[in-house]
């Protein structure tokens, strides 16, 4: 039977294999822009994954969980995905930044799944509603590439 902390650690650790996926797309769309806005913004929002997924790598280790180590198989897709897409794409930063968006959304629906749970410690409820927090701030300020130009 599992304990507590295992299905916490369980919870926490599919969300810091989505983080590193986030990262590793953002730092992907960073690649195959060429506007310097767009360029700057993904690379910003690739941190932002990086410094998460340390938060997330910490609250595992306070509740002694092991810790996934990579990105998922889904997430090593959708990069290649969002390759091929800017290889042929006629306006392919406003399709990044359109898959970006979409993950983003992707992203605040995973944490409050997890967040919906009544038994999370308060330290990992606090540190998910503030991830949460940032990536729908971000959400609601960028829409479009012209968001990011201003």
């Amino acid at each position: 039977m599992k304990t507590y902390t295992d299905i916490v650690g369980n919870k926490l650790n599919a969300l810091l294999e989505k983080t590193y996926d986030a990262e590793k797309g953002f730092a992907k769309a960073a690649e195959n822009v060429n506007e310097t806005p767009l360029k700057n913004y993904f690379n910003r929002k690739s941190q932002e994954r990086l410094t998460f997924g340390h938060e997330l790598k910490q609250e595992l280790a306070a509740y002694g969980q092991n810790i996934d180590k990579g990105g998922s198989i889904t997430g090593q897709a959708h990069r290649t995905w969002m390759d091929i897409k800017s290889a042929f794409s006629a306006n392919d930063e406003n399709a990044m930044l359109e898959e970006a968006i979409r993950g983003e959304k992707a992203s605040v629906e995973e944490y409050q799944d997890v967040l919906n749970e009544t038994d999370l410690p308060l330290s990992t409820k606090t540190i998910l509603e503030s991830q949460k927090y940032t990536i729908e701030s971000g959400l609601e300020k960028i829409k479009t590439v012209e968001d990011i130009r201003s």
